[in-house]
């Protein structure tokens, strides 16, 4: 089966990063007097040249936003399952050099977090776990998935990546989509983050969304951590895979999300900085491209920044975050994979998002119809 790969390797990091670097004032301007962007108007979007723009492409971000989703926010929150992990990763609290208490919720402990949840609205939930395939793996998922299926709407799932043959039992067990993250796309570095365990593997991790889309997941999430390596060049190879999917696997959705290096136990500093406006810039790029890609903020970002975002081109944030297994009840003192910056709760940020004039949904109504 052809994948990802194939794509991936007729483009070189070195070559585009200087394709983005080398944009123009009038490389920019050509391209936002367009109605429909392709990849290369992508690259030209989040060039650094094109930050001098970002107010007349927040503009149309709005614009296209509104139209395309109206004037809703879908929430959602995580529950983390499990911080077992085979994995060493340089920025990752669960990282297994890292001496810490290992958890793996019981079924037991499963119903009194998702008890919690129900309790403050939510009826999306996002299942992480760390990549530990022996304790925490599809036999766990299933497990937990029969669990809860009858409490949410909707059931989305972190985890490590899985065969084909797994994600097809995950949807036939009522998973709506799955989301993946490569981490960074230079793959003559990616080693030097990921030095031990399955997570290493670069070329199995880069063609997880081909196995998700021949499983027939309804939505897929990308993204990359941004941070680990220059953040332009990351996206770029992020929205060329999405492309790639969106073609390919035609019938399902897509998401991104955008997960900044943030503190946690045991991690490295980012190798690049990139601040709000550097976001700011990046979600723009995604709403001018694609105007069907559903846009999704946590709360790792802080209080000013989710609150400025809204109108501007994201379509569900998580609130009420708790990033450590049993987190909302049962243990909150186990460590966290990283620390949040937005602790307001689900209640606050509702109202929030009121008063910026548009919705909170909390069920997804789409699925009813898919």
């Amino acid at each position: 089966m052809n994948t990802f790969k194939s794509i991936f390797e007729q483009y070189n990091w070195d070559d585009i990063q200087s394709r983005i670097y080398q944009t123009t004032s009038k490389d920019v301007e050509r391209t936002l007097a367009k109605t429909k962007y392709n990849l290369d108007d992508f690259l030209i979007l989040i060039s650094p040249v094109a930050q001098n723009y970002l107010e007349q492409m927040a503009q149309k971000c709005h614009e296209i936003t509104k139209k395309r989703f109206g004037k809703t926010i879908q929430m959602y929150a995580p529950l983390y399952l499990s911080n077992e992990c085979q994995n060493i990763c340089t920025y990752c609290g669960f990282s297994l050099d890292n001496k810490i208490k290992r958890k793996t919720l019981t079924d037991s402990e499963i119903k009194l977090e998702v008890e919690a949840l129900k309790n403050t609205g939510f009826d999306h939930v996002l299942l992480v776990t760390g990549e530990a395939n022996y304790t925490v793996n599809i036999n766990y998922f299933l497990n937990a998935i029969n669990l809860i299926r009858k409490e949410f709407s909707i059931i989305s799932v972190e985890v490590q990546p899985l065969y084909t043959e797994d994600y097809e039992r995950l949807h036939d067990a009522g998973v709506y989509s799955v989301l993946v993250y490569q981490e960074t796309y230079h793959q003559e570095v990616y080693k030097k983050y990921h030095t031990k365990g399955k997570k290493s593997n670069f070329d199995y991790r880069l063609e997880t969304p081909d196995r998700i889309g021949t499983a027939g997941i309804h939505k897929i999430g990308l993204g990359v951590l941004l941070g680990l390596e220059d953040w332009r060049t990351d996206s770029f190879f992020n929205a060329l895979h999405l492309d790639y999917l969106q073609k390919k696997y035609w019938q399902t959705k897509y998401s991104v999300s955008f997960p900044r290096l943030r503190p946690a136990e045991g991690i490295i500093e980012p190798n690049f900085i990139m601040d709000d406006k550097d976001l700011t810039q990046l979600i723009c790029a995604y709403r001018l491209w694609n105007e069907d890609l559903e846009i999704s903020i946590s709360t790792r970002e802080n209080e000013k920044f989710r609150n400025n975002i809204i109108p501007i081109g994201v379509t569900s944030m998580s609130a009420g975050s708790k990033t450590n297994p049993g987190g909302y009840v049962v243990d909150p003192q186990s460590l966290e994979q990283f620390e949040i910056s937005d602790e307001r709760s689900a209640e606050e940020i509702s109202k929030i998002i009121k008063n910026k004039g548009y919705e909170p949904v909390w069920k997804d109504w789409d699925k009813s119809f898919a």
